[in-house]
């Protein structure tokens, strides 16, 4: 299986599961009807790809590139927005039917759209989100290009002299 896709099919699945327990307990406390509480998402898909990114440069430190690590990020990233996107279709067209309306009844007036505009919502903010921190991440893990400045940081070797 490919290097990127075994790392980012793990903390994938993990900022996934982590979406849907954090969006099923806010429903427990019947808090799930606050869009600002969807911030924290952000926290969950954050660390998914930092730590994503991170374990396949621990890895594969000899053999890391900057295209590797934006591939696990934009992977990661991914498939954990294709799984909470296929969970919050099954909950808001079969499990709670009223939900978007609630949630849409703040944000549009008078207007029907449904639970299809919510669901094209989290998708748009997943893969958003997605590429802006896997960008903002490979800053903190490429390799840089000038000499000493960064590998003894991230490598945890010391530098050697000439």
């Amino acid at each position: 299986m490919n290097r990127s896709l075994s790392v980012s099919l793990k903390y994938g699945l993990f900022v996934a599961a982590s979406l849907i327990t954090y969006f099923l307990i806010l429903r427990l406390f019947d808090l799930h009807n606050n869009p600002w509480l969807r911030m924290a998402n952000g926290l969950f898909m954050a660390s998914g790809i930092y730590f994503a990114i991170k374990n396949y440069k621990f890895k594969f430190n000899s053999d890391f590139t900057y295209v590797d690590g934006f591939k696990t990020g934009l992977l990661t990233g991914f498939i954990a927005t294709g799984f909470f996107v296929v969970f919050m279709a099954i909950y808001m067209f079969h499990l709670d039917t009223e939900f978007p309306n609630t949630i849409l009844k703040t944000w549009f007036d008078n207007t029907n759209q449904g639970a299809g505009i919510l669901i094209l919502i989290v998708l748009m903010e997943g893969l958003a989100s997605t590429a802006v921190l896997t960008l903002m991440f490979m800053q903190i893990f490429k390799k840089s290009q000038h000499v000493g400045q960064q590998e003894d940081l991230i490598d945890h070797k010391p530098r050697q002299k000439p």
